[in-house]
């Protein structure tokens, strides 16, 4: 395990020594961003695999009510149902968690590595990349080189979170839910569906707890994630992306 960790060590290293003449002091922190852009391009076709699922599912929503109602009686049956309509339409619905799930082991690569210490000496605007936001504004403030670099990283995620949430409240108000309001548990699945758009600002607590490498990591993913879900689920209501057919 050291040695897949010297290796990624040395291929961050490496990257950064090639944008040193374009980011000086930075190189390491231009490293991090290409790496992270490099993981959500290799899963950009997941991804869209994923919208086009989601977009299915959307599809089959009167039929997944209408199955609902048929075998209201009989959860077993209405299961078999549902996972062969899924199948016959070819939808996954696993489709959607792909996309995370491979972007996990790239984030704690990155954790592990800044964070055992091994990448010190290396720096955004003053900060460390092995630091933490509680350091920086604990040495000079919130207003030093290294707290303004965390600064400037929260005023970018509260701005992506807020374009997050607002553009999925409106999309939400715009279209009708597709959750059967006579199925158990649908209440609590439309409660999830309304403070679902909150969970963009958690991101703030992330960045500020793990290494700032770690946190470029989370900042470059969030943008990504923000323009890639307004490019591929544009002519898409959110309602009908957040809200689960609940018994499916």
């Amino acid at each position: 395990m050291s040695l897949f960790f010297d290796a990624f060590a040395a291929l961050i290293e490496r990257c950064a020594d090639l944008l040193t003449p374009l980011f000086a002091g930075a190189s390491t922190a231009a490293a991090i961003v290409l790496f992270t852009m490099a993981v959500r391009l290799a899963v950009h076709p997941l991804s869209r695999a994923a919208a086009r699922g989601q977009k299915a599912r959307a599809r089959l929503a009167p039929q997944l009510a209408a199955l609902r109602k048929k075998h209201a009686k009989n959860p077993e049956r209405l299961q078999k149902a549902v996972m062969e309509l899924h199948a016959k339409e070819k939808v996954s619905p696993l489709a959607g968690c792909l996309p995370s799930l491979l972007q996990a082991p790239a984030f704690f690569l990155m954790y592990h590595l800044f964070s055992s210490g091994r990448m010190a000496g290396h720096d955004l605007f003053g900060a460390p990349l092995v630091g933490r936001a509680a350091d920086a504004f604990g040495q000079a403030g919130p207003f030093g080189p290294a707290g303004l670099t965390y600064l400037a990283l929260f005023v970018i995620v509260a701005v992506t979170a807020t374009y997050t949430f607002v553009r999925t409240r409106r999309q939400q108000a715009a279209a009708p839910a597709t959750v059967d309001t006579d199925q158990p548990g649908a209440g609590a699945v439309m409660a999830l569906t309304r403070h679902l758009p909150l969970l963009s600002f958690a991101t703030l607590i992330t960045v500020a707890v793990v290494p700032l490498a770690a946190a470029l990591y989370v900042v470059t993913s969030t943008v990504w994630t923000a323009v890639e879900r307004a490019f591929l689920y544009r002519d898409m209501p959110a309602a009908a992306l957040a809200s689960p057919a609940v018994g499916a």
